[in-house]
């Protein structure tokens, strides 16, 4: 185990310190320019078209697809998960609260990339033998790259770093999470998450849509609305959070002290790897989604799929906010002069978040972030699950094969409740990384389609759903 857990290491150093950060940013870079700022100029329309098209009555989803607020509904549900609770609290840690600055940068080129993968995702979308719409970087790599085997590989690697470990890992920061708050023996909150999911994922894909339609938005606005609640408590330390995050991308030591050793290049690092990690954008995941919607045009779905990202920045800016006033707040009431703020705050991650929310909630606070973590990383597992699905599907075309593999996934959800997955959550770093590659390679040799397709969508906002099967 311990020299399996060594290659890992080497494996991810060399995946997320060096290789994947230049090839998604140069990819979000790219596409940025060649689509002349689409995340800019149709900003407002992937606004109207997301607000527009909100529902929580459930919409019918099908063998058709789903409606195109339901497939960005499902999308954000994969896109919100621990990362977006615990990821801002590492970065700030690591990199400084410069560090956000370009977590907002990687969410802007994010959008760029995200737009063409929902694109190409319409684009080549197909119907399996049972009728049921599908698509996915396996089914573009495969008809638009006529490179089967790249596709397979990009399949097998989706199931096992989202359908598997992924879902591992998320399920045992849930049951740590209440273990730790409220005591509840890990087992239980493993047969409750194993039942919960099994009930949606056994639905199948109008389950899945309806779930995520209803759950998402309220998960959101109950999140933000807790988040906001401090940031009035601690309205003074707002603009000074703002200043030390622009100041601190350019000159970490004029805020965190030259003793604790952050440099550019470190908030960089930090700051981008976090910020691609939360949204997702170039790694293969949510044009699972976004093909099954039943859009007009490839574009329409492109428009949403950036607002997918967009509505991810918000949540990543809120917790970061939070945390960095606190820290201001509570550095300033003990007095401690000549000393990084960063200095109050202890552990990492997802207990860095828990303590800013503590520091004006009391014990509710803790309470508060274990709730919202549950619905976060509970709707992460409903969506990773259903992206590893369309993967089964494409590899064996058989609904038995799909019973196995959701099967497999209920006991994993189970079993990772009883142990520490450390290992296992740099498996799935790993895993999440190698499959960014055949994603990022169609993106590129694909990225004719998706700037003529671009330079065409001229319309506005206001297409409606086709009808089912037109």
């Amino acid at each position: 185990m311990e020299i399996l857990e060594q290659l890992v290491d080497r494996v991810n150093s060399l995946l997320w310190d060096h290789i994947l950060i230049f090839l998604l940013c140069g990819t979000g870079i790219y596409f940025t320019i060649r689509l002349g700022f689409i995340q800019i100029r149709h900003f407002g329309t992937g606004i109207k078209e997301l607000f527009g098209g909100m529902s929580l009555k459930g919409d019918k989803a099908g063998e058709h697809g789903m409606s195109s607020f339901q497939a960005v509904a499902t999308a954000i549900a994969g896109q919100v998960g621990t990362g977006n609770l615990a990821g801002p609290a590492t970065a700030i840690l690591a990199g400084g609260p410069g560090a956000i600055f370009w977590m907002w940068v990687s969410s802007f080129l994010g959008m760029s990339t995200i737009y063409a993968e929902a694109i190409l995702a319409q684009k080549f979308k197909t119907k399996d033998k049972n009728g049921q719409t599908v698509g996915g970087p396996a089914y573009y790599i495969e008809q638009g790259l006529k490179c089967k085997w790249l596709a397979c590989v990009f399949a097998v690697l989706i199931i096992f770093a989202l359908g598997f470990i992924g879902n591992m890992v998320q399920s045992n920061a849930i049951a740590s999470a209440f273990n730790s708050s409220l005591g509840i023996p890990n087992w239980l909150m493993g047969v409750i998450m194993a039942i919960v999911a099994g009930v949606v994922i056994i639905g199948g894909i109008r389950s899945i849509a309806s779930f995520s339609e209803k759950v998402v938005p309220v998960m959101a606005i109950c999140y933000l609305i807790g988040a906001f609640t401090i940031l009035a408590f601690n309205y003074q330390y707002i603009l000074p959070a703002f200043e030390a995050i622009f100041v601190a991308a350019f000159n970490p030591q004029a805020v965190v002290g030259g003793g604790v050793g952050i440099g550019i290049q470190q908030a960089m690092r930090f700051g981008i790897a976090r910020g691609l990690f939360a949204n997702e954008a170039g790694m293969g995941s949510t044009p699972h989604a976004h093909a099954v919607a039943r859009v007009a045009r490839p574009e329409q779905q492109g428009f949403i799929a950036m607002m997918g990202v967009f509505v991810v920045c918000v949540i990543v800016t809120v917790t970061a906010l939070v945390i960095i006033t606190s820290g201001m707040k509570e550095w300033d009431a003990a007095g401690r002069i000549g000393e990084s703020f960063l200095s109050v705050f202890r552990g990492q991650g997802i207990t860095v978040t828990q303590q800013a929310y503590t520091y004006v909630f009391g014990h509710f606070g803790s309470l508060f972030i274990s709730a919202s973590l549950f619905f976060f990383a509970f709707t992460t597992i409903i969506g990773w699950y259903y992206y590893a699905e369309n993967n089964v599907r494409y590899l064996f075309s058989s609904t038995f094969a799909v019973r196995i593999y959701q099967f497999l996934v209920i006991c994993f959800i189970f079993i990772a409740s009883l142990f520490n997955v450390e290992l296992v959550w740099k498996m799935a770093d790993m895993f999440n990384g190698l499959m960014v590659l055949p994603n990022l390679a169609a993106l590129l040799l694909l990225s004719p389609i998706v700037i003529k397709l671009g330079k065409m969508s001229g319309y506005g906002s206001g297409i409606a759903d086709p009808e089912p099967g037109k």
